[in-house]
């Protein structure tokens, strides 16, 4: 497993840079809606599944998308805080590289949809 080289915060996203070379850009909004915790995801205890309380995606308050701090977590992630004051979840690294591939194939997929709409036209 690679483990990051760089972590920068930027205007709308999280940079990521790997120690294979890789470069991962996380959007924000992303980060916040997906947030892996309990309250955001709900959990499974005993084979026992809980429902989230509250979904991240469905709350809006002031500084929702704004980081606050980063900290890291071990050597296995790091815990952002946002402006308004959530601060729960782990963004482990192995979340981060999943990520990075689900969102390489979102973008890979809207560009195909571009491109394909374009040579109808």
């Amino acid at each position: 497993m690679a483990v990051p080289k760089k972590i920068k915060l930027m205007k709308d996203e999280l940079l990521i840079v790997w120690s294979n070379g890789k470069e991962n850009y996380f959007p924000l909004k992303f980060l916040r809606d997906e947030s892996p915790d309990a309250t955001n995801k709900g959990e499974t205890i005993l084979w026992k599944h809980y429902p989230a309380t509250e979904k991240q995606s469905e709350v809006n308050r002031p500084g929702k998308y704004e980081v606050e701090k980063i900290v890291p977590i071990g050597n296995y992630g790091i815990q952002i805080t946002w402006k308004d004051g959530y601060d729960y979840g782990i963004y482990s690294w192995d979340l981060f590289e999943k990520w990075a591939d689900f969102l390489e194939i979102k973008r890979s997929l809207r560009e195909f949809d571009k491109n394909s709409s374009e040579q109808e036209n």
